[in-house]
């Protein structure tokens, strides 16, 4: 089950069958779509929206999820956030690595809020409180709004790698933070 996390501006939260019209409208917009995916495509259809926050809401672990970004303030759907294992390059289909992923995708109504950062810290800090060591990023090498996330995450820049999605990414690792003695 996706478990809620909460920020000073954001909730993020399991999706829910009433956003599948905002699923449609995010990922019906070549602006989000043009970097996911080695042959980038928009959702053509509604039903496809369903079945996308389906499978959104398949995702059953106790510490990966992908969730929905809402303001706190008016709960106006803004964006998700996804952590989960990233399948690693090699035959069709690709299988799940046993590295972890965590990505997003905001509206472009949203950019520019520094919601992008601010969700997905919330999500790196569930993922280190759970006890992951490492979590993965990749992006298309032209995303450099991502990447900038990455950074402001004080994800580290490993370079270009094909190791995931059968694509050449641009790789960063954030990596648990010590305990300070």
């Amino acid at each position: 089950m996706t478990e809620p996390l909460t920020t000073d501006r954001l909730a993020l939260r399991p999706w829910q069958d009433s956003d599948v019209d905002f699923a449609y409208d995010l990922y019906s917009r070549w602006l989000v779509q043009r970097f996911i995916g080695t042959e980038p495509v928009v959702m053509a259809s509604r039903s496809e929206a369903e079945e996308r926050v389906r499978r959104f809401q398949d995702l059953q672990h106790p510490v990966h999820g992908i969730w929905a970004v809402t303001r706190k303030d008016d709960g106006t759907p803004v964006g998700t956030v996804l952590l989960k294992p990233i399948p690693a390059s090699g035959e069709e289909p690709l299988q799940p690595s046993a590295d972890i992923e965590i990505g997003w995708h905001f509206h472009p109504d949203h950019w520019g809020n520094g919601y992008a950062s601010e969700a997905a810290g919330a999500v790196l800090s569930h993922a280190f409180a759970s006890g992951l060591e490492k979590v993965v990023a990749v992006t298309n090498p032209a995303n450099e709004a991502s990447q900038s996330v990455c950074r402001r995450l004080g994800m580290e820049h490993l370079g270009t790698s094909k190791k995931y999605y059968n694509d050449q990414c641009e790789l960063f690792v954030g990596s648990k933070p010590a305990l300070e003695s």
